[in-house]
């Protein structure tokens, strides 16, 4: 396999004590599978037929519910997040998520950034989404709950659906979109915590890329690909384990926590969406 065909589709686990990478899988589009001559000399298996990106994220997930690892949110790029089928499978494995979305995504008929776009000044709030490489990632945020799905929740919901921007600082039109489905307590705070996870994937492929060679790979084989990213993985998930370790034994750097906002800001501050508003919207759009 030429390298510029190799897609990899990865999982990461985060946690406060860190982050790594903990499975992968290859994607191989249909000019591949449709192929079975040049996947036979890829050595590519006979029964590895043609499986979406997201269909292997879904497998993964199922692989970590499976493992020891305690998981309750799940957080991807629009990719994922705008499918409402890979939505729906969280959900019904009992998992929460803060997921991205296009602009154009519709909420229950309007597209959210008509939603978004609705939002009064004073739902905006300055929220940092984490800590990165140049200090805490500071956004304005504004959020909304959705209306309950009779169909999926019934008379009794164990959870809130929402509807979350960000917003660049310096530059008020860079807007990006998610849905997210939370526990009924859950506070905007918690939902941007949750969102700026997402930047925990991009860490691990650049110091496992830097530290472990993940990127330096020169395989034409499938074998070899899963050979590779497996080993690189593994280094990578040592080093993360190691450091967590050090960092327990001296004292911990001091961060500001996640869910900090603005003393002369409102601390949870979401609009009400009016649902025959929203409604009548998607009857008359």
């Amino acid at each position: 396999m030429e390298r510029d065909c190799q897609i990899g589709v990865f999982t990461a686990y985060a946690t406060t004590r860190g982050h790594a990478l903990v499975d992968r899988e290859l994607y191989l589009p249909k000019s591949w599978t449709d192929d079975r001559e040049r996947c036979q000399a890829a050595r590519i298996p006979n029964d590895r037929g043609f499986t979406t990106k997201n269909d292997l994220a879904r497998a993964m997930i199922e692989r970590a519910l499976a493992s020891p690892l305690p998981i309750a949110w799940i957080t991807a790029d629009s990719a994922y997040g705008q499918d409402s089928h890979f939505r729906r499978f969280l959900e019904d494995r009992g998992l929460f998520y803060v997921v991205a979305v296009p602009k154009s995504q519709q909420v229950h008929g309007p597209r959210i950034d008509h939603l978004i776009s609705q939002a009064p000044p004073e739902a905006w709030q300055r929220l940092s989404a984490g800590h990165g490489a140049k200090g805490e990632r500071y956004y304005d945020w504004a959020a909304a709950r959705l209306p309950a799905v009779w169909e999926f929740d019934g008379n009794e919901p164990t959870r809130q659906r929402w509807m979350l921007a960000r917003r660049s600082i310096t530059k008020r039109d860079d807007i990006a979109y998610y849905l997210a489905c939370a526990p009924p307590d859950a506070t905007v705070a918690d939902l941007v915590r949750i969102a700026g996870c997402r930047w925990k994937i991009e860490e691990c492929f650049q110091s496992a890329k830097n530290e472990c060679g993940l990127d330096q790979f020169e395989v034409r084989r499938y074998v070899g690909w899963y050979r590779h990213i497996t080993l690189a993985m593994l280094a990578h998930t040592f080093l993360a384990a190691m450091t967590a370790q050090e960092r327990e034994k001296g004292v911990p750097r001091q961060t500001l926590p996640t869910s900090w906002t603005s003393h002369w800001l409102k601390s949870a501050v979401c609009w009400q969406l009016n649902p025959a508003a929203i409604l009548r919207t998607a009857t008359t759009s």
